[in-house]
């Protein structure tokens, strides 16, 4: 059997192979629609992402990592859970279709029922490919996930871009995930076939509700911290507003998703073994802190003093009103990367109760930052410094919880691990911020190639004198092969 850190580089290593190639594909995607479209029309559709997002969080009710966790699932079981996530999703899409006239309504936009009833399709396919995805994950077939998401994320690119160019505005936004949602459901239910019974399944889902249901209670209040925001501005300040604050906040997730999303997919179903040793399972995650530390501090520096270059290369020169924002929801980058793969050990330590009260936590911190930002400031700059405050003070008491009351273990392991790139981060910001003043009104693509060797350099240098990684020796290697 493969040890623990063959499972999670060989994860890691497929994972990140279709993430990162993938990042050119929806770079170059985005930057396209970027310019066919208005930002009027991506606050439109960014309020339709939105809403679907909660319903979506009813088709899943915590079942994909309870499947992962669970060991003792027969395939009977699992046909149940399939007949109840059918049933769930056939009516969650229908109550959503049915919402769509209210949500229009509320914010002024016929289209917006029309976009929502296209993207029912979408929740209907989202639940019943829970369990065939669930066994992929549970089964480590990464490779496979790998392959699948990568020639997926082509094709609904491709698609997308077709709607743009041929005029279909707005509708370009959402071909990509109603095309994607019924692919991955074509192949992953042809490698995994489940057998749907006339039941809807309730004894299988009693087998896992204990774990489920924190984990779905925790979805629900993460939600409305993670999107309270944009449902908000798009009513009280407006769609163009919520159009820049949108591509602000999708810049800022960008490195968050491609990092984490790359780590954190692979830790729970290996992390899951050691459910037992929390020792170990401790230990070992905190090896993985330091990795995302030390990419993910250094890259929340090197993304304010790069906003610029980065809004108006990619998106082009209608989305200069956000960076700004960019520039303040960049300090939270950092921490984010690092909080993101939280949930993941909470999944596999088993205790997905402390998962939850650290989101109603969070879920009420944020909410009450966003109305402050909004409300009382009512400024797109002031929402993003509070999701920076409150993401700072739920950082602190996500891994209290996690040391204290789930691993039983002081915090001074999990502090010794941020301290060196917190160092780093600052000798960053020591150095670019002059490199910064003078590069101000310079070439964009310039000023960001002399920012970005700057950044390289400095890191190799402290990454290779703290002994973190032997850099010069790996390139030795590399040229004597």
């Amino acid at each position: 059997m493969a040890s623990l850190k063959q499972q999670l580089l060989s994860g890691v290593f497929y994972t990140a192979l279709a993430k990162y190639s993938g990042i050119i594909i929806s770079l170059v995607i985005a930057g396209i629609l970027a310019r066919l479209l208005t930002p009027d029309e991506f606050g439109i559709v960014a309020i339709a992402t939105v809403i679907i997002a909660f319903f979506n969080i009813f088709t899943d009710m915590g079942i994909s990592p309870a499947i992962v966790q669970n060991k003792e699932l027969s395939e009977n079981t699992l046909s149940e859970i399939f007949s109840f996530t059918l049933w769930t999703g056939l009516i969650i899409s229908a109550l959503f279709f049915a919402a769509s006239w209210g949500i229009a309504a509320w914010y002024g936009s016929p289209v917006l029922r029309t976009l929502c009833q296209l993207l029912s399709i979408n929740l209907f396919f989202a639940s019943a490919n829970i369990v065939p995805n669930a066994l992929f994950y549970k089964n480590k077939q990464f490779k496979f996930i790998a392959i699948r998401s990568f020639l997926i994320q082509i094709a609904g690119g491709i698609a997308a871009i077709a709607v743009a160019l041929l005029g279909g505005g707005l509708y370009a936004l959402i071909i990509n995930p109603i095309l994607s949602s019924i692919l991955i459901f074509a192949v992953s239910i042809r490698r995994y076939p489940q057998r749907p019974s006339f039941t809807f399944g309730i004894q299988a889902i009693r087998q896992i509700f204990s774990y489920s249901a924190f984990q779905f209670l925790f979805n629900v209040i993460n939600y409305f911290s993670r999107n309270l925001d944009k449902l908000l501005i798009g009513k009280y300040m407006g769609m163009s507003p919520l159009g820049y604050y949108e591509k602000s906040y999708r810049l800022m997730m960008l490195p968050l998703q491609n990092i984490t999303q790359v780590i954190t997919p692979v830790m729970h179903p290996i992390f899951s073994d050691y459910q037992n040793d929390l020792t170990r399972l401790a230990s070992s995650y905190e090896r993985i802190i330091r990795i995302l530390a030390y990419i993910g501090i250094p890259l929340s520096v090197l993304l304010f003093f790069t906003a610029k270059e980065i809004t108006l290369i990619i998106f082009g020169d209608q989305w200069l009103p956000s960076v700004p924002v960019f520039q303040i929801l960049s300090f939270s980058v950092g921490i984010q990367i690092v909080l993101s793969s939280s949930g993941s050990i909470f999944q596999a330590s088993g205790d997905t109760r402390s998962l939850f009260v650290c989101g109603l936590f969070s879920s009420v911190l944020n909410v009450a930052g966003m109305l402050v930002g909004i409300f009382v400031f009512g400024t797109l700059e002031a929402v993003a410094w509070a999701i920076c405050i409150t993401f700072t003070i739920n950082f602190i008491q996500c891994y209290w919880v996690m040391y204290r009351i789930t691993f039983h273990r002081q915090m001074q392991p999990f502090i010794a691990q941020l301290v060196s790139p917190v160092v780093l981060g600052l000798i960053l910001a020591a150095v670019l911020y002059p490199v910064y003043q003078l590069t101000h009104d310079m070439n964009i693509f310039l000023s960001g190639i002399i920012k970005g060797i700057v950044f390289v350099i400095l890191f190799a240098v402290y990454i290779q004198g703290r002994g973190e990684y032997d850099i010069i020796g790996k390139i030795k290697s590399i040229l004597k092969k």
